[in-house]
């Protein structure tokens, strides 16, 4: 997903997703359907409007090239899943959409989407195309994917050169122990190591699931039920908003901030870093010139990023999915395939500041520099994807809510204690399925 990340909200009702019926092509008869296709777009750009500049002349030569009208809908990420989860329930939706890959196994969960089994993959030039991480966020396992990779992404931690500058910081961290001493050396006079947003449940999860595979936890257990009360879990989540709490390297403030608010501060050097994925595009939209910022791989507890423990990235991304009651189910597939292609690949990722999730494509040389590079190592790496289990969203909002309410917890002053970490846990527990 995205920082382009997403933001769920409220409570998501998977049962409104395992009752689903799928659709797609709405109102049009079935000789127009065959020459339109209706596609929801998620937010990648730094506004809506930006999207639709990026996207529509590369939809106008998908016409040209094929005949077929692509009608585009920009969704912001704050609607996209409530959005999705009411389309599978009143046939009233697109023919092709996108959907941040940690919600992929949810909605698969529904059998509202497309499986892309081998021959499906076949239509647009094979499953092996696709970089192995990128496909681990694309479903259940065991199951036909229900969806392709298009963006993907990784966090790095970017840092504030001017800031590191003015405090006498020489090496960017690498661990977490030097981002808390170098964030305790800048955090004074109105100015805070690092960012959070706390208000942002799906950002949230991001971190405590790295934090949570760095201290030996995943949340679910191997037949998939929730386990959000281990002694890793409860550290992880402790830890990232002890940042806050006991390190104090963290502004108070941020408890509320959500999608995309901590930028402002790192631009405008009252924050020096920040743990993010897409910089090419959202920094420039804050006015920050690449020479202003700097990145290194996303913090590990010592030693260097890699899998397992030294895990310092989920699999971040954007899948295309393919409803599966579309009238145009050809016209999807080639809609797909375009998407995919190398040329649209680079074009895209290129200008979102995320890299292809196509082998070929990655291997341009528009995605060679620094950030990219960390990106690419990170991806190939040190990244994990989220569980891929029907209850992933469900995870998101109800972990996501309890790291909220820590975070207004230590901005309020109140102590963050392993305790109030697990009633929090155990409390959000107690919110999933039974199984």
């Amino acid at each position: 997903m995205r920082r382009i990340r997403a933001a769920v909200t409220g409570a998501v009702t998977l049962s409104l997703l395992l009752t689903a019926t799928g659709c797609g092509g709405g109102e049009e008869n079935s000789g127009q359907a065959k020459k339109t296709l209706t596609y929801w777009a998620s937010n990648q750009g730094a506004n809506l409007e930006v999207d639709k500049k990026v996207l529509q002349p590369e939809l106008d030569r998908f016409e040209k090239e094929t005949g077929i009208k692509v009608k585009l809908e920009v969704i912001p990420w704050s609607d996209l899943l409530n959005r999705i989860l009411t389309a599978t329930t009143s046939g009233q939706g697109p023919d092709v959409l996108n959907i941040g890959n940690t919600w992929t196994a949810s909605l698969q969960a529904s059998g509202a989407l497309v499986p892309w089994d081998e021959s499906t993959f076949g239509k647009i030039g094979g499953k092996d195309r696709f970089v192995d991480s990128a496909l681990g966020s694309t479903g259940a396992p065991g199951q036909d994917p229900a969806a392709v990779p298009l963006y993907s992404m990784a966090y790095a931690l970017y840092y504030n050169k001017k800031m590191f500058q003015e405090a006498g910081i020489t090496k960017p961290p690498t661990t977490w122990d030097e981002v808390t001493a170098a964030g305790k050396k800048i955090s004074k006079d109105g100015k805070w190591g690092i960012g959070v947003e706390g208000s942002n449940l799906a950002e949230n999860i991001h971190h405590v699931f790295v934090l949570g595979k760095q201290h030996g936890a995943d949340f679910f257990t191997a037949d998939g039920k929730a386990d959000f009360t281990s002694d890793g879990a409860v550290a992880a989540v402790k830890q990232y908003v002890d940042l806050m709490a006991s390190a104090k390297i963290v502004a108070p403030g941020n408890a509320e901030y959500a999608q995309n608010q901590s930028l402002s501060d790192f631009a405008k050097n009252r924050t020096a870093m920040v743990l993010w994925q897409t910089p090419q595009s959202t920094f420039a939209a804050q006015g920050m010139k690449e020479s202003d910022w700097g990145v290194v791989p996303a913090p590990v507890a010592a030693g260097v990023p890699g899998s397992g423990k030294q895990t310092n990235s989920m699999v971040a991304g954007i899948n295309l999915a393919v409803f599966k009651n579309t009238k145009n189910l050809d016209g999807a597939m080639k809609f797909v395939k375009f998407m995919t292609s190398d040329q649209e690949q680079i074009t895209l990722n290129k200008t979102y500041g995320s890299v292809p999730p196509v082998k070929s494509a990655l291997q341009d040389q528009a995605f060679s520099g620094p950030s990219l590079t960390v990106i690419r190592d990170t991806l190939g790496k040190s990244a994990a994807a989220l569980p891929q289990v029907p209850e992933e969203s469900q995870f998101e909002t109800v972990v996501g809510t309890a790291v909220k309410e820590l975070f207004a917890d230590a901005a309020a002053g109140r102590p963050v204690t392993t305790e109030s970490v697990r009633a929090k846990l155990d409390k959000a527990q107690q919110q999933m399925p039974k199984k």
